[in-house]
């Protein structure tokens, strides 16, 4: 729904102690991401005391603006600015001149939203900073928008850049900025900013090929076919959130598992269990033929798989692109352990696949890598499950919802979880507008089938 906001305040919250003022070197998964922001959004329920009367201080702008600027001195690069050095390889230039923040209002409630919320160019550009989609030398890295609402409810709209983040290290960021808003300002604040361990081999040892997700060719074949929206408008899309109880995902868990006993914990992970689901469902709903081939892309967390691990605590770029396909003859005709072992073929990968992206990236145009949309086979999956997505209590509670704000081409998915400790898990899914209601159609009579 269309709704006004009003922009009360808009100003640079800067570090509120000395910072390093460096060049912060850039790592090839850095530059791999879009160069871009990242818009996500929370909504705060307003609590009482109660007694039914509101808390007056409920999401103080000033509160607010003091923790940021404490938070920003551990996480400096934040209150930096896109910068390049002398060969035009992009890099942070930590100067500290702040990150910004917007404090704006709505004549509209928060239940206009938070039920039906479906991330969407107009979702995005309500609650968060606007910002140009591609970002150049001297681009903000950090955007916050905290919009009150006439019931007393808030949002809050958040745009990280990319290449200074990836989804691990932005909850990071949220979470610590929470716990000082709490008053835990003695809380210690572990950061790893080192991005040396990400540097390629002096002798690169490329051995995988990572042409279908990075693009590029190897040799003797054609080059990959352009996306629909490569070089154009970007596709029109049609976004949902569709929630899945723990039961559900439990029940998925079982039948992917090809037979496992109830009795026995089942051995597909829920990650890969709700995305053989919507692989499958996405196929169906798509109307595909049998002989066309799906290709699923995903992103894997390298922190902990490479050799030596880098620190949980690293912040920056640790991921990197992975895919796997099948048939939709075989995806539709087989059971849903078979495509939940072909979602397994994409995440299975660790340190070699890493070092050997690396080592790719090297010699890649970074300006050149596919970051537009998809062919209407394919899907490409976000999972924020098993991050601390919803530790942003600000001393109010924890959000009522957390959601992307924008999505960005038909078959772009997130998978993360519910609020509170029910486990959960919600879909936010984009498709083409005219499969979208046989998608969710789908999507949940699949559930429906396993009570």
């Amino acid at each position: 729904m269309a709704a006004a906001v009003e922009v009360v305040k808009s100003e640079l919250v800067a570090p509120c102690e000395p910072t390093p003022r460096r060049a912060l070197w850039l790592s090839n998964l850095d530059l791999a991401a879009r160069n871009g922001y990242t818009p996500t959004v929370y909504f705060f329920r307003r609590p009482s005391d109660g007694g039914d009367r509101p808390d007056p201080g409920f999401f103080s702008a000033d509160a607010l603006r003091a923790a940021l600027a404490r938070a920003l001195v551990p996480f400096y690069p934040f209150a930096g600015r896109l910068g390049a050095d002398s060969d035009g390889r992009a890099e942070i230039d930590c100067n500290a001149e702040g990150a910004l923040f917007v404090v704006a209002r709505s004549a509209a409630a928060l239940d206009d939203f938070e039920k039906s919320f479906a991330p969407s160019t107009a979702m995005r550009d309500l609650f968060v900073p606007p910002y140009e989609d591609s970002a150049g030398p001297g681009a903000p890295l950090l955007m916050l928008q905290v919009t009150f609402f006439r019931c007393g409810g808030v949002a809050l709209g958040t745009a990280m850049h990319h290449f200074v983040i990836d989804g691990r290290s932005a909850f990071h960021f949220i979470r610590t900025w929470a716990s000082i808003a709490r008053g835990e300002v003695g809380a210690a604040v572990l950061l790893s900013l080192d991005r040396t361990p990400l540097r390629a081999r002096l002798v690169p040892n490329v051995l995988f090929d990572h042409t279908r997700e990075y693009g590029g060719r190897i040799a003797g074949a054609p080059a990959a076919a352009a996306s629909p929206s490569a070089g154009g408008k970007p596709a029109d899309y049609a976004s949902a959130i569709l929630r899945v109880t723990s039961e559900q995902v439990a029940a998925l868990r079982a039948r992917a598992d090809d037979g496992a006993g109830v009795a026995t914990p089942p051995r597909v992970s829920a990650f890969r269990a709700l995305v053989a689901h919507v692989w499958r469902c996405a196929c169906a709903a798509r109307a595909l033929p049998p002989d066309a081939e799906s290709r699923l892309y995903t992103m894997v967390d390298m922190r902990g798989r490479l050799s030596p691990p880098l620190p949980d605590a690293y912040f920056g770029n640790a991921v990197a692109r992975t895919s796997a396909s099948a048939m939709v003859g075989d995806l539709l005709g087989g059971t849903l352990g078979l495509a939940a072992r072909r979602v397994r073929a994409a995440t299975g990968h660790g340190d070699e696949y890493a070092r050997s992206l690396v080592d790719y990236l090297e010699a890649a145009d970074m300006g050149a890598l596919p970051r537009g949309g998809l062919p209407g086979t394919d899907l490409r999956v976000i999972s924020w499950l098993g991050m601390p997505s919803y530790d942003a209590d600000f001393g109010w509670g924890e959000p009522a919802l957390l959601a992307p704000a924008l999505m960005y081409y038909p078959g772009f998915v997130y998978l993360l979880s519910c609020p509170g400790k029910g486990g959960g898990v919600a879909v936010a899914v984009a498709l083409e507008p005219e499969r979208m209601g046989r998608f969710k159609e789908l999507f949940f009579e699949g559930l429906g089938a396993l009570e």
